[in-house]
């Protein structure tokens, strides 16, 4: 017979080990899942006329934006929102995931735009560059978002 080990707080140690093993795979599953969709959006949108004149007023270049550091910027703000998502649950307002998450990437729209407000500081026409980097912004953490709360609603209702 294999003894169980007690914590003086909680369930057995085991139990705790499965639930964190559990937590780290969803995090990892709805991290990779909500930076490929803001990698995806950020190339469709790369391609606009707009996104060109938004990088050439801020000097980025094109191909190590959308290669590396679009899909490095989807995999933190992804982890950091589905981190929250999956240890917030029952403490963000609504029932649904999808609007849970999509709530979430709001909030780290907000937190972004206040970045972008700093970049486009140091330009000639801060507001017209403030305003187009929101833009582009805005369908990048709705899709984050979408999928972060689709990849949590489906791996939810597979393992009840």
């Amino acid at each position: 017979m294999r003894s169980v080990l007690y914590n003086e707080y909680g369930p057995p140690v085991e139990a705790q080990a499965t639930y964190r093993s559990k937590f780290y795979r969803r995090l990892l599953t709805l991290t990779i899942g909500g930076g490929i969709a803001f990698w995806a959006t950020t190339f469709v949108f790369s391609l606009l006329p707009i996104a060109a004149e938004y990088r050439a007023a801020l000097s980025i270049s094109y191909l190590p934006m959308i290669l590396v550091q679009s899909s490095i910027g989807g995999m933190v703000i992804g982890c950091c929102l589905s981190y929250f998502l999956l240890r917030f649950f029952d403490k963000i307002p609504t029932r649904n995931p999808i609007l849970k998450s999509t709530m979430l990437s709001f909030v780290a729209l907000g937190i972004a735009s206040i970045l972008v407000q700093v970049a486009a500081s140091g330009t000639s026409d801060a507001l017209n560059v403030f305003l187009t980097g929101v833009m582009l912004n805005l369908p990048r953490f709705l899709a984050l978002g979408i999928v972060i709360g689709y990849l949590y609603k489906s791996t939810t209702s597979t393992a009840n």
